[in-house]
This record gives structure tokens, sequence and C-alpha cells, in this order.
């Protein structure tokens, strides 16, 4: 079921949000700074792209850093990911078939706000904290 629904969002909405973080990723590893959140934008693109069967939980041991690399990425691409989420969501959840795509493009909100200090883990592999 989770290879039905991955094939349905990639034709839908999957690609295009990949698209998205993928030139998000690429701008943001212009500068040397911007390289650790352009590879958190690869990272979450990945997850935008085939999203059934791995979820996204928060890191234990993030620290400071993390906040404050929220805090930039919120600024710099953050808002702009989520709104795109939020415009898919809406369009898939007016057909009954595209309400449980919908439903899961809503969850991608807070790891495309916040993804520093979130890994992102397969759903059938037990999750050991760090």
């Amino acid at each position: 079921m989770k290879t039905i629904l991955n094939v349905i969002w990639l034709v839908l909405s999957g690609f295009w949000l990949f698209l998205g973080y993928l030139l998000a990723g690429v701008l943001l590893c212009i500068t040397i700074i911007g390289i650790p959140f352009g590879i958190a934008a690869f990272r979450i693109g990945l997850y935008a792209l085939w999203p059934f069967g791995y979820t996204a939980v928060e890191r234990r041991d993030a620290g400071a850093a993390s906040f404050l690399g929220n805090v930039l990425w919120l600024v710099l691409a953050g808002w702009w990911l989520a709104i795109g989420h939020i415009v898919t969501g809406i369009a898939l959840c007016v057909t009954i078939i595209g309400i449980p795509l919908g439903i899961a493009n809503f969850k991608l909100i807070p790891v495309s706000l916040l993804p520093m200090g979130r890994e992102i883990v397969r759903t059938d592999q037990p999750f050991t904290a760090r």
C-alpha cells in the first residue's frame, strides 16, 4: 500500500515539491555558510519525494546550534517551502482520492519549517533515540 501511495504522491505533488527543495538546496549551497542548510534541503527533498514509509523524529542530542539553524532556515527557505506544502495540500484535498495525500502534505509542514534537529527514519524499523 505504501508503494501505491508513494507512486500517486510522486505523480501528483512529490516531484514538484522535490524540485522546490532541490532549488532551495542549490541556492543555499552557493555560499559556504549555507552548505549545512542545503544538505538539509536535499535530505527533506528526498523525504518529500517518497514520504510514505518514513517519518521525521526529533533528535534528543540537538542543541542550541539546531535552534539557531532553524531560525536561519525559517527566514531563508522554510516559509517558502511551507507555502508550497499548504498550496499543494489544499489542492489535493479538493478530490476525495487526494485527501490522504493532502493530509500527508500538511504533516510535512513542520519539517519544512524547522528541519534542524530532526532525522528521517523508516517506519518499519525501530528508532533508538540518541
